[in-house]
């Protein structure tokens, strides 16, 4: 079965055939291993022989790829490699914490040609439809479980396709839908008698219901018919000529495509795509106002960049940068110290965390900050190096970023507010310390230029002390519109404080701001930026909750990347639309002088718009197996909707739990939520394995933005608790957003 759209492309057939590739993991290990792609297109072979045999056989799924790299980028081919080979090498990065497959081709057209078909191959899965996938996933479950390979199915092969399809059936149900497909009574299914198998499997009866009740023409839906499903059931504002195109675009059947109607596999094909989907189509792409100033929107922030997990021991890495930039985040921290042989390094300081050298983490943000967003990226500088290795860290800000450091005010004259990020696009900021205002001449070369963090295991090995150290001129010339200053109360930044000096707050700090003066902190967020960090005390690299930290106005609320969990699933789902380019504008009551918003009080303004929130949760669809390696391992699933927002709008409320089935499980249960300021609420909807014993599991999960969602029937997409998509896995709900 070769990857569909992909017939016949010459990258793809080379794959196919395999070759010999060198593995390399250290100057002495370089085995030589033999990669052979596999006829289904989703699975990489390899192992040291051709003859392939199951003990020495290893399997790498394409769908657990992160990201190809060409050349010696990996932090262990730049270091057990030498630079002749370059154009032979490349990397396979993974998602989560999976070691990265380092490997080398006999020569660059066998290096590009590995590169380019697994690249086409992602790209191609990516890009198909859910019913696509859900179809690969049956048919790839079916052949495992047709053990002996004959193209037929007994019962039991067909009661371990029912476990690997995570449904639960007595013998007796199994027994009557084998009877029920074996219609040659030859005690096996084949052919068309899969087919019906699959049909049966495959069956949506919530679907069929909604259909029934819309299709009003001969038993099938007419375009006007469509029309007004689109209009009074999804709410949308769409014309006939939407509907018509909807049929064109997603009719399978060709006789009802000519009679302008859409069948019932045409109507499920149209539910399962983007205009089926919770996420609202037009918030995919950039839709916001991007010529605002800088301080107007929220900005994906991410705290410790360069650490892979925790704060005391864990690996610093050029990887994490690459992570934190391909998830559009874009304000990434630089631990800055001496280094070795005078070159300054990055890691988490007094602690065991490894180091990373400071010029190759700038190269890799050059090469990887614009992927996937054009839009500015910071660098916030934490500066502890004496000035001869702060000035190499000017040089190599300086002529690796080159034109697109911001290095002097944009325009001629002297700035009176920030720039836009259209105006930034494919432009880098520094954030750090700077000897004078922008406006005047440099005195001298010594300033506070590491701010004491009253965190990390420095606090607890030596007192923290705010440090008079020298920085360097050139350092500080570069820092134009995010100049680091102490924080001494919002009067006094209202007064003396220029728009670009921007304060750093501790979590604890700015959860004390948000809470005692709201006002206050919103106002000074309107002309300046804020950087929340959180707490020293989370060696572990946890979060802290960052919704009242948005709804106070802050600007760069950064968080641990590195780190699943609640936060940055919340974090995930912030950042989503808006083409999820990293940037999000903040609603119009933060940034309205006149605005007397405090979202601890339900006060009467513009900001308050109240509505009803109904969600049905109607069902799910092929929720994955949490444990693949026990046969018996069926989940119990419950769903869970989550709303953060200000604290009027916290609430969560959950389904009770279906026994045994994550392959169709059917609720029906309907949940209402009050809203009283929807511009700044995220709907987080989870759904977990219950379990009696101890504490659920976690099956997948979604957020995104109230403002973001469709209204009526929508398919939810589930992701991982790193935030990869679960290929196939689904919510269906039916949800309102009206006027109470």
């Amino acid at each position: 079965m070769t990857s569909a759209g992909l017939e016949g492309d010459p990258d793809l057939q080379f794959l196919l055939l395999g070759g010999e590739l060198i593995k390399i993991r250290s100057r002495s290990w370089k085995k030589n291993r033999f990669f052979k792609l596999q006829e289904d297109c989703k699975t990489l072979w390899y192992e040291s022989h051709k003859i392939f045999n199951s003990s020495s056989l290893q399997t790498v799924s394409i769908d657990d790829i992160d990201y190809m790299r060409k050349g010696r980028q990996s932090e262990g081919l730049n270091k057990h490699t030498p630079s002749s080979v370059e154009g032979q090498c490349f990397t396979i990065i993974f998602k989560g914490r999976k070691k990265n497959l380092d490997l080398m081709a006999a020569n660059e057209d066998e290096a590009n040609k590995w590169v380019n078909g697994l690249e086409k191959i992602m790209s191609n899965m990516l890009n198909l439809s859910q019913q696509q996938k859900s179809e690969h996933w049956i048919i790839n479950c079916m052949r495992k479980a047709d053990k002996n390979d004959d193209n037929k199915m007994t019962l039991k092969e067909l009661k371990h396709f029912l476990r690997q399809v995570n449904i639960e059936v007595d013998d007796t149900y199994a027994a009557d839908i084998f009877k029920q497909c074996d219609k040659s009574n030859s005690g096996s299914l084949e052919g068309s008698e899969i087919k019906h198998f699959y049909d049966l499997l495959t069956y949506r009866e919530e679907i069929d219901v909604i259909y029934g009740q819309c299709a009003h023409t001969d038993g099938q839906m007419s375009a006007e018919d469509l029309l007004n499903f689109l209009l009074n059931e999804q709410r949308e504002q769409v014309s006939m000529v939407d509907a018509l195109k909807l049929i064109e675009k997603y009719e399978v059947d060709e006789t009802a495509k000519q009679k302008k109607c859409m069948s019932k596999d045409g109507f499920l094909m149209y539910m399962h795509q983007e205009e089926g989907s919770i996420l609202n189509p037009a918030h995919k792409q950039v839709y916001q106002d991007m010529h605002q100033p800088l301080n107007h929107y929220y900005i994906s922030s991410s705290h410790n960049t360069y650490l892979m997990a925790d704060q005391l021991k864990g690996p610093s890495s050029t990887e994490a940068y690459i992570k934190a930039l391909m998830k559009s985040c874009r304000c990434v921290e630089l631990d800055c110290w001496d280094g070795a042989n005078g070159e300054p390094v990055i890691y988490h300081g007094y602690t065991l965390t490894s180091k990373v050298l400071f010029r190759d983490v700038i190269k890799v943000i050059k090469d990887y900050a614009f992927k996937t967003s054009d839009y500015p990226v910071i660098l916030s500088l934490e500066n502890h190096c004496t000035v001869d290795q702060q000035k190499l860290m000017a040089h190599y800000l300086i002529s690796i970023l080159g034109d697109a450091l911001v290095s002097k005010p944009l325009g001629n004259n002297m700035p009176t507010n920030f720039p836009s990020p259209e105006d930034l696009k494919q432009k880098f900021l520094i954030k750090g310390k700077r000897l004078n205002k922008l406006d005047e001449d440099t005195v001298s070369e010594e300033d506070e230029a590491a701010d004491c963090k009253e965190n990390d295991q420095k606090a607890k090995t030596k007192v923290c002390q705010k440090s008079k150290i020298k920085l360097a001129k050139e350092l500080s010339n570069i820092v134009i519109y995010c100049k680091s200053v102490h924080f001494s109360g919002f009067e006094h930044a209202k007064e003396m404080q220029a728009f670009y000096e921007m304060s750093s707050f501790k979590e604890s700090k700015a959860f004390h701001l948000a809470e005692t003066s709201a006002t206050a902190y919103i106002n000074h967020n309107m002309d300046k930026l804020s950087r929340i960090y959180p707490s020293g005390s989370r060696t572990d690299s946890s979060n802290y909750n960052p919704v009242p930290m948005w709804n106070a106005g802050c600007q760069i609320v950064a968080l641990n990347f590195q780190t699943p969990s609640k936060e940055m699933h919340i974090n995930q789902g912030r950042f989503l639309p808006n083409g999820a380019s990293g940037y999000i504008l903040k609603p119009e009551f933060q940034r309205s002088l006149s605005s007397q918003f405090d979202p601890s009080v339900l006060t009467k303004g513009p900001w308050l718009k109240k509505k009803t929130f109904n969600v049905m949760v109607i069902s799910a669809q092929q929720l994955p197996k949490l444990n693949k390696d026990k046969e018996n391992s069926i989940v119990d699933p419950l769903v869970r909707m989550e709303l953060y927002g200000v604290p009027a709008d916290n609430a969560s409320k959950e389904t009770h739990y279906i026994n045994n089935n994550g392959f169709n499980p059917m609720w029906n249960e309907t949940f209402v939520f009050d809203v009283h300021f929807p511009e700044l609420a995220m709907l987080r909807f989870v759904v977990e394995d219950y379990d009696t014993t101890s504490q659920n599991d976690l099956i997948g999960q979604y957020c995104l933005p109230l403002t973001s969602v469709q209204s009526g029937y929508r398919h939810i997409p589930l992701l991982t608790k790193r935030g990869d998509l679960i290929s196939s896995a689904g919510l269906f709900v039916h949800l309102m957003l009206i006027d109470p």
